[in-house]
């Protein structure tokens, strides 16, 4: 199902900036009315006042900082027609990483999506219709070299999108997935070399995620691809398992050859 924009009332967390903001500014332009919420209140304050909407500054992954946004939301808006939970850390590392990191990947990446859905489902569940939107990337689907904590969290974003689509759908809940590659965001630029190598080529603007996931939200589907090709390798990673793996080891031994000092 489908969302009407022109006068919906729409969270987005991440909003200070990136695809948050891209997607501030082009539901903005539909007639959507915005509460923004971001831990930057500088960032998420200046977007809020470019879109004519209300900013929320605050953790929106903590139990209480997700409480308090729906509150807000509210507040503003009546009842929430769509929320993006698109606010993401990229933590780099592997089982070395220290627990803080692996922790805050799980509070931000998965469970502040869990907390969302747990202050929203009442509601939308007694009026007959909702729409919960996760920015979780293609990591999600495949994987994300150099970085575990990211890629157990994002597949743990999309398992728990996926549940909610097939748990509460005949109830009217929309629930969908956006699994970008490679975006220009601060998030890219801080993987370094080893991001560039790897996503550099197909990187595009947060503007482009923005534009298809509207297309998106217009038709309802479950996974949004602003890189359409992601579809094919998801399908070989399930059909060709034992090649992917190969293929994506081969990947890895060619960023560490080229990013060795």
């Amino acid at each position: 199902m489908s969302v009407e924009l022109d006068g919906a009332g729409v969270v987005i967390t991440g909003g200070g900036g990136g695809i948050g903001a891209a997607l501030a500014r082009k539901l903005a332009g539909q007639g959507s009315r915005l509460v923004l919420a971001d831990l930057d209140g500088d960032a998420v304050r200046a977007v809020a006042e470019e879109v004519g909407g209300t900013a929320v500054v605050g953790d929106a992954a903590s139990e209480e900082g997700v409480r308090r946004l729906v509150a807000e939301a509210r507040a503003a808006l009546g009842e929430v027609d769509l929320f993006c939970a698109n606010a993401g850390v990229a933590v780099h590392g592997g089982p070395e990483t220290p627990e803080d990191g692996w922790a805050l990947s799980w509070e931000v990446n998965v469970m502040a999506h869990v907390r969302a859905a747990r202050e929203l489902l009442p509601g939308w569940l007694e009026r007959g219709r909702g729409h919960f939107l996760a920015t979780v990337s293609a990591a999600g689907l495949l994987t994300s070299l150099g970085s575990a904590p990211y890629s157990v969290t994002k597949h743990g974003a999309l398992a728990f999108a996926e549940w909610l689509s097939v748990t509460y759908r005949h109830r009217g809940i929309t629930v969908q997935a956006i699994c970008p590659q490679g975006v220009r965001t601060k998030m890219l630029a801080d993987t370094g070399k080893e991001g560039e190598f790897i996503m550099g080529a197909s990187a595009i603007e947060p503007e482009d995620v923005a534009d298809t996931c509207l297309e998106g939200l217009r038709d309802g589907r479950f996974l949004i691809l602003p890189h359409p090709e992601i579809a094919d390798y998801y399908a070989a990673r399930a059909t060709q398992n034992e090649r992917w793996l190969g293929g994506m080891n081969k990947l890895q031994r060619k960023v560490e050859q080229a990013v060795q000092p």
